[in-house]
């Protein structure tokens, strides 16, 4: 397959649209709060059942990187670098695609708006990202010994542990047939609201120094969308703690946003 004229500079054009994009979910998302997990709502339109949702919407971000993978010249991919880099990125939605989903323990469905804006970000991050990786991404031959590298990848599995972890926790809240509104405790949740979210912050954090700054869209991105949904959390935890009893209020957790300084 011949690589398509003018993609560099498309891939220049999509990085900074993304910029914007997140930028402009993160003044929105100040006053319109987008249904999903605990808080979906008819409003967003007919609901699908959440472990599908999960899995399509999650899909495109692993298919097409392996779509290109097959389709495209990889010469790019012998180097170490290029093969690290490409494996973090299906990594993380190999575990989203096919892990996470059918873990779920009776969640919600989700609105199939909230599900459309996630299949098409999905779709847009999995060929910006893995189009550049296989076929543009260059690195000098002793980059996987550059202390931006060994930083990335370090940060990158933290995150990923921290995501997997969170996740684990807010699985089993609940014991079987209970309803009632519950705090999370344990592992980073004694420090941050959004112990989840704030993984996935790091993750991504990883892979841009293991990428060596390359699309600094994407970080832009995620703490944008992740800090208005902890910001969510947060207003939501304090409207159930008004109206639980005083002996169940006296641990509250503490939301961090010092990661707006990376």
């Amino acid at each position: 397959m011949i690589l398509p004229q003018g993609e560099p500079q498309l891939l220049t054009w999509l990085s900074w649209l993304m910029v914007a994009a997140g930028l402009l979910s993160f003044l929105m998302l100040r006053w319109v709060h987008v249904p999903y997990g605990r808080y979906s709502s008819h409003i967003f339109g007919p609901q699908l059942p959440v472990r599908l949702a999960w899995f399509m919407q999650e899909l495109p971000a692993l298919v097409l990187p392996l779509y290109l993978l097959v389709t495209r010249p990889t010469l790019h991919l012998a180097h170490t670098a290029n093969c690290v880099l490409l494996a973090a990125f299906l990594c993380h939605y190999l575990h989203r695609t096919l892990i996470f989903p059918f873990l779920i323990r009776g969640g919600k469905p989700t609105p199939f708006i909230t599900f459309t804006l996630a299949f098409v970000f999905c779709g847009y991050n999995g060929y910006l990202q893995s189009s550049y990786i296989i076929s543009y991404a260059e690195y000098p031959p002793d980059w996987t010994r550059d202390p931006r590298f060994i930083i990335g990848i370090s940060l990158w599995l933290t995150g990923s542990l921290i995501n997997i972890h969170s996740d684990h926790i807010l699985r089993n809240l609940r014991a079987p047939g209970e309803t009632d509104y519950k705090i999370p405790r344990g592992g980073l949740f004694e420090y941050v609201s959004g112990a989840n979210f704030f993984g996935e912050i790091v993750e991504w954090t990883g892979l841009l120094l293991l990428a060596g700054l390359f699309k600094v869209c994407l970080l832009p991105y995620y703490i944008y969308d992740f800090d208005s949904r902890a910001q969510h959390i947060i207003s939501g935890t304090l409207k159930n703690l008004k109206t639980t009893q005083r002996g169940e209020t006296s641990w509250f957790p503490i939301y961090i946003n010092w990661y707006f300084q990376i």
